[in-house]
This record gives structure tokens, C-alpha cells and sequence, in this order.
């Protein structure tokens, strides 16, 4: 059985045998990331590693009027990267989106992660029917960047006290991610915990398990200097970052109930827009070749994210002002004085995967008129080390 965390503060850890050649590329490690984990043992002696989740909000008004911050709102970035420091010490070879196993010549690929408190939302606003598609978003867009199609996928249903109504409109938005994501929701594990959570509460987690053959292995060591960025939007804030709009809102004196201003939803409905499940989108973009790196852009948003697909030495030009940013993020903004800085590290921005191409593969993907989704042309890659916006 799997626990799976999402947001700024997970720790997600998985095994992987010694005779994986192909190792991630080099990356920034934070505590963003999910994380995992090369042992140099016998296959057979592979064993899965508990993940650990920890996203919470913290009653702290921010000082001397400046603005809101992740860590205002509970979620200490700069802890977890020191946590994640110290688990390398221990186990090296951490990084990447997915766990690799060797499997002939096939790699299996596979990802936990959870929805974190936007489940908060979900009890306040009694929309249960859309998180499931949240839990699966999460784990299918992680393995994806490796090129891997999504097998199957497990889910893990915790609560206090089971209320079978909600629950199944909750199984039934993980059934539709897993059709939208194409892949066998295999099975799962419901627990009835009393004294644990409140009444009405519960929360969740996932493990999806995908497929890569060896030589389709997408893993970012083949990125130069002068490879271009291409953005696939998202619906909005996705399934990260919630423990800071969620203070933002607290603070707002709106309610869930009201217009989001600016725009034409309520604050309920921009909010909880499920995170988008890409994978059908980017495996058709892979099969035509051309794509060297993929980022999901989570927890830690373009900051922490883009980077680890670079090989070491590497880093981006982002043009800030290259695609469309939704309403819910200008308004999270300014009613929470956010600096532009941290809006970056915590939220995707509109952004919700990022994939690094050839100058020439992207001229063919933003020209190809058969496409219906958007693309945008959202930075480069530079030989520079860090993360730039201009």
C-alpha cells in the first residue's frame, strides 16, 4: 500500500534496481519534488518506501504589511529542502519525476502523489465528484515526462467515517481520470479510521504505474543551450499551492459563493477546475519525436520544477509575458500582495507542463494546424545556471 502527498511539502521516494543504466539527468533538488530513489542492491531485494505528505495551514499573520507567502501559510519550502538534503546523504541518486524499473527492454515508470488541502475545498464547497480526477492528474503527469504511457493506476480512500455516497462520487472522478488518462484503475484500499479525521473529512492518495521502452527514454540529457520551452496551459491553480489560496481567500473577506473578480465563475468554481490530465496530449507530441525533456509544473511551481529536466549547468529564459495567465492567479495576487518571485516558486501560473524541443520541432508543433489544443512558446534554454524572466 501506497501514501502519496502533493503540494510544496511532499516526499515522495521510490526504488529502483542498480542495473538502471539510464539515470535522470542532473536537477535541482527541493522539497517540491518528488523524489526517487536508485539502490545499488539486487533487483529482487527492491522494496517500495513510504511517502509522507505533509500540507497544512497555520493561523500566522504576515508582518509589517508585505506580502503573503507559502510560509505564511504553513508550507516551509526551504525545511523540506534541507529534509531532502539529509535523505541524500542516506540514499543518493535522487531527482526526477518518476521511479524507473527495469523490465527487458522496457523501463516501468511509476509515480504517488495526493491532491493536498485543496480535499479543504472539496468539504467546504461539496464538490467530490472532480478530486479523483485531481489524484490522477497528479501521478499520470509526473510519469508522462518520461515518455511512459500510464498502465494502471491504485488509489488510497482514508476517513473517519465513511459516507458511501461521497465516496463513490470521489471514485467516480478517479475513474474518470483514468479514462481520460487511458489507463486500468487496477484497484485501491478504503480505510475507515475513527478519531483521526474529523466528520466529513477524508483524503487521498494515488500510485500510477506506466510504460517506456528503453530506447524512448525521455530524460533531458540530450537539452543544449538554444532549445526552446513549449507551454500546455492550465485550467487554473490544479491541485498545488492551496494551502496559500486558502489563506489568501481567509483574508479576502469573499467567500467561495462570490464572483472571482475579474471574471465570470464563482471563487468555488476557479478553484476547484480539476487539474488537466495531459497525457493523451503529450504522447501524441512524443511519437512524432523531437521532444528532449518534460517538466510537470507542480509544487514549486516554474522555479523548482523546469530546472530539474536540465542536465547540470543549465538553465531557462522565461518570457514572462508569452502566454495567457488565468484570472484566478491575477486575483490570488493582488488580494494576497504576492511578489511576483513567489507567485512562480508556488503556483504553475497557467502553465501546467512545459516541454523542451528543438527550435526546429517547435516551429512544427506551433505550426501544425491539425492541432486543437494551444501551445505557447514560452522560453529557452541558456547556458547559465538558474531560472530568468524577462
Amino acid at each position: 500500500m501506497t501514501f502519496g502527498g502533493c503540494a510544496t511539502a511532499e516526499l515522495s521516494r521510490f526504488v529502483a534496481g542498480s542495473s538502471t543504466r539510464n539515470k535522470p539527468s542532473q536537477c535541482t533538488i527541493n522539497s517540491t519534488s518528488h523524489r526517487f530513489l536508485q539502490l545499488q542492491r539486487p533487483i529482487d531485494e527492491n522494496r517500495l518506501v513510504l511517502s509522507v505528505s505533509r500540507d497544512r495551514v497555520v493561523a500566522k499573520a504576515a508582518e509589517g504589511g508585505r506580502g503573503l507567502t507559502y510560509k505564511d501559510a504553513g508550507v516551509d519550502i526551504d525545511a523540506g529542502s534541507e529534509l531532502v538534503r539529509r535523505i541524500a546523504k542516506m540514499a543518493p541518486g535522487i531527482g526526477g519525476f518518476g521511479g524507473l524499473f527495469p523490465l527487458g527492454d522496457s523501463f516501468l515508470v511509476a509515480g504517488t502523489d495526493g491532491v493536498g488541502t485543496k480535499v479543504m475545498l472539496a468539504f467546504e464547497t461539496g464538490i467530490h465528484d472532480t478530486i479523483g480526477i485531481d489524484l490522477v492528474a497528479m501521478s499520470v503527469n509526473d510519469i508522462v515526462t518520461s515518455g511512459a504511457k500510464p498502465l494502471f493506476f491504485l488509489d488510497y480512500f482514508a476517513t473517519g467515517h465513511l459516507d458511501v455516497n461521497i465516496a463513490e462520487k470521489v471514485i467516480k472522478g478517479i475513474v474518470d481520470g483514468c479514462q481520460q488518462s487511458d489507463c486500468v484503475l487496477l484497484g485501491g484500499e478504503t480505510a475507515e479510521m475513527p478519531g483521526l479525521y474529523k466528520d466529513g473529512e477524508y483524503d487521498l492518495s494515488g500510485c500510477a504505474v506506466g510504460i517506456v521502452k528503453k530506447d524512448s527514454l525521455i530524460n533531458g540529457k540530450n537539452i543544449v543551450a538554444g532549445d526552446v520551452l513549449i507551454g500546455l496551459p492550465s485550467s487554473g491553480v490544479h491541485s498545488n499551492g492551496f494551502s496559500l489560496a486558502r489563506r489568501v481567500l481567509a483574508q479576502s473577506g469573499l467567500s467561495l459563493k462570490d464572483q472571482i473578480p475579474g471574471g465570470d465563475v464563482t471563487i468555488a468554481e476557479a478553484l476547484m477546475a480539476p487539474t488537466v490530465i495531459y497525457v493523451k496530449q503529450v504522447l501524441d507530441i512524443v511519437s512524432k519525436g523531437g521532444v528532449k525533456g518534460m517538466a510537470h509544473i507542480t509544487g514549486g511551481g516554474f522555479t523548482e520544477n523546469i530546472p530539474r529536466v536540465f542536465p547540470e549547468g543549465f538553465g531557462a529564459l522565461i518570457y514572462k509575458d508569452s502566454w495567457e495567465v488565468p484570472t484566478v492567479f491575477k486575483w490570488l495576487q493582488e488580494a494576497g500582495n504576492i511578489e511576483d518571485a513567489e507567485m512562480m516558486r508556488t503556483f504553475n501560473m497557467g502553465i501546467g507542463m512545459v516541454l523542451v524541443v528543438s527550435p526546429e520541432t517547435a516551429d512544427r508543433i506551433l505550426e501544425d494546424k491539425d492541432n486543437t489544443e494551444k501551445f505557447y512558446r514560452i522560453g529557452e534554454v541558456t547556458s547559465n545556471k538558474g531560472m530568468l524572466f524577462s
